[in-house]
């Protein structure tokens, strides 16, 4: 989903207007108009987004969880990339020697599950479509 549209779908699912949300996260109401028609997306700040976020009652790792996208857009989502990025939400969340920890394991699992999979047909093994 496209970001202005995510960032217009959050303040209205927290049900506030653009005047009460500027308020709330401390930046002016014009800012939130801005970025949510496009016209200043490209210079939101990392700072600015948390502030808007947490005005609406969300963090930054959620607002770009596959879940959160889901939630807002659910037709738009695809159900593989939703769990692939809640697993790696979850890593994230880890403390970082944990994280490391977890994820040289889980690599480790991949490349063992790599090694046991058969190698996938090359085209010219593929039977061809015949023309009756």
């Amino acid at each position: 989903m496209d970001l202005v549209l995510k960032l217009r779908e959050v303040r209205q699912r927290a049900r506030l207007t653009q005047s009460e949300a500027a308020t709330k996260a401390g930046v002016g109401a014009k800012t939130i108009s801005s970025f949510e028609s496009g016209a200043r997306i490209d210079s939101l700040k990392v700072r600015q987004l948390e502030q808007l976020l947490a005005a609406y009652g969300s963090s930054v790792g959620e607002f770009f969880s596959a879940a959160f996208e889901h939630s807002i857009a659910p037709w738009d989502s695809d159900p593989d990339e939703t769990l692939i990025s809640t697993v790696a939400g979850r890593l994230r969340s880890l403390p970082h020697s944990h994280r490391l920890a977890i994820a040289e394991k889980v690599l480790a699992m991949l490349d063992g599950v790599v090694a046991i999979l058969p190698p996938p047909p090359r085209p010219s093994d593929r039977p061809s479509a015949s023309i009756h």
